[in-house]
C-alpha cells in the first residue's frame, strides 16, 4: 500500500493554471540552467514551477558571473556559511530522551521487532473489543501479508473498523482504498472526508494527500492557498513530497509575505536533504540562478551532481553544461561528455551538447563513453 495517493500532478496543473507570474516565464533555449519544457525521460515530474531566468543569459549578454574565488570573497563579506559548509557542520547533540511511563503496546512492539504472528495474536483480542490501534495493526498485517496470508478485503474491513473508532492512520489507509475503488467501492466524497479528518488529527501523510485533493478541486492560486496549511502539516512531519510542494507554492503565489522566497528555499533544501531528487535538481538550479536568494554556483553544482548521481536525467544534462562552462566547478570535458552520454541515452536530446561532444578529441569521447557505461545510479 502506497503511503501517498498518486495526485502530485494535480499540484502541477494548479500551478500552471495560475495567472501569469514571473516564475513561469519561458527561458531562452540555450540558457545553461533552464529546465527542458518538452518530454523529460528522467525522474523529473512534468510541469513544476520553472526557475527564474535571471542568470547565465548568454543571449542577452548581461550575465554577471562570479568565479569561485570571487564568490567565496562575497560570502565572507556577507557573513554566514554556504549551503555546502552547513552540510558539513556538526549538529548540536540531541536532548536526552525522557523515560516513557505510559502503557506499553505489546502487539505493536512485536510488530516493530518483526514478530508478526505474535503481533497478530496480541492484537486480535483487543481488536475484537473495539481497540482502534489494534484494528489498524491487523489491517496492516493483512494488507502486506506479514506473518499471515495477504488478504486485501479483510485488511479493508479492519482499516474501516479502526477508522470508525477514531484512529487517524486507519482513516488514511481506508481513504486511499475508497479513492482507488479496487478493494472497496469507490467513494470520493467519503474518501475526502476521511482524509481531511485524518489530516486534522495530525496524520502527515493524510495532510499531504488532502492538500492534493484541494489543489485538484480548486485549480489556481486560491486552491494553492487552501492547500498550503495541509502541505505544511505534512512538511513539518518530514514528508519530502510535502516539503517540495510547499516550496513551489511559496514561489508561485506572490501574496504570501515578503519572506516567501526564503521560506521556499528553506523547504526545498529540506526536501533535497531528504533525498528527493527533483528537489535536489530544483535547489541546484535555484542556487546557480539566484532564484530565491544569493547565487551560490558551487553549492548549486553540488546539488545538481547529487541528483544526477541518483539517476535524474535533467540534472545530468545540467551538470554537463556546468562542467563545460566552469560554473561552480572546474572545467572537465571528459566528465561533461560522460553526463551528456548518460542523458542522451535516456532520450534527452541537446543539440548544443551534441556539438560539444563531436568537437572534442576521439580519445576523450572514448573515455566519456567508458565512464557512462560504468555509471550506476546511487540508491
Amino acid at each position: 500500500m502506497s503511503r501517498f495517493c498518486p495526485f502530485l500532478p494535480l499540484v502541477i496543473g494548479a500551478v500552471l493554471s495560475a495567472p501569469a507570474l514571473p516564475v513561469f516565464a519561458q527561458q531562452a533555449a540555450d540558457t545553461v540552467v533552464n529546465r527542458p519544457v518538452g518530454e523529460d525521460p528522467g525522474s523529473l515530474k512534468q510541469g513544476r514551477v520553472q526557475p527564474e531566468n535571471n542568470a547565465l543569459d548568454r543571449m542577452n549578454g548581461n550575465a554577471q558571473r562570479l568565479t569561485p574565488p570571487e564568490a567565496d570573497q562575497q560570502r565572507k563579506k556577507e557573513g554566514g556559511l554556504t549551503l555546502l559548509e552547513r552540510m558539513g557542520a556538526d549538529l548540536p547533540p540531541l536532548p536526552p530522551e525522557k523515560d516513557y511511563k505510559g502503557p506499553i503496546d505489546e502487539a505493536y512492539g512485536a510488530y516493530q521487532r518483526g514478530l508478526f504472528l505474535t503481533a497478530m495474536e496480541k492484537a486480535l483480542p483487543r481488536a475484537q473489543l473495539g481497540d482502534a490501534a489494534a484494528q489498524t495493526l491487523i489491517g496492516e498485517l493483512l494488507s502486506n501479508g506479514l506473518g499471515v496470508k495477504r488478504d486485501p478485503k479483510a485488511a479493508a474491513f479492519w482499516y474501516q473498523q479502526g477508522a470508525d473508532h477514531g484512529d487517524a492512520a486507519a482513516m488514511f489507509k481506508y481513504a486511499l482504498l475508497l479513492m482507488e475503488g479496487t478493494v472497496v467501492q469507490k467513494d470520493k466524497t467519503k474518501a475526502d472526508q476521511l482524509m481531511k479528518k485524518a489530516a486534522d488529527l495530525g496524520n502527515g501523510s493524510a495532510a499531504f494527500n488532502y492538500a492534493q485533493v484541494l489543489v485538484g478541486d480548486h485549480p489556481g492560486p486560491e486552491g494553492l492557498k487552501m492547500a498550503l496549511p495541509y502541505y505544511l502539516k505534512g512538511a513539518e512531519q518530514g514528508i519530502a513530497d510535502a516539503q517540495y510542494a510547499v516550496s513551489q507554492i511559496y514561489m508561485a503565489v506572490e501574496d504570501l509575505g515578503q519572506d516567501r522566497k526564503l521560506k521556499a528555499l528553506t523547504w526545498i533544501e529540506r526536501a533535497a536533504r531528504a533525498g528527493f531528487d527533483t528537489a535536489q535538481l530544483d535547489l541546484g538550479l535555484w542556487l546557480v540562478n539566484g532564484t530565491a536568494g544569493p547565487r551560490d554556483a558551487k553549492a548549486g553544482f553540488e546539488w545538481l551532481k547529487i541528483a544526477a548521481e541518483r539517476g535524474n536525467i535533467s540534472a545530468a544534462n545540467k551538470v554537463a553544461h556546468l562542467l563545460i562552462e566552469a560554473i561552480g566547478t572546474r572545467p572537465d570535458p571528459v566528465e561533461a561528455a560522460k553526463w551528456y552520454v548518460i542523458s542522451r541515452r535516456a532520450g534527452l536530446a541537446d543539440p548544443g551538447l551534441e556539438d560539444f561532444f563531436l568537437g572534442i578529441e576521439d580519445d576523450k569521447q572514448q573515455k566519456a563513453i567508458a565512464l557512462a557505461d560504468a555509471f550506476r545510479p546511487r540508491p
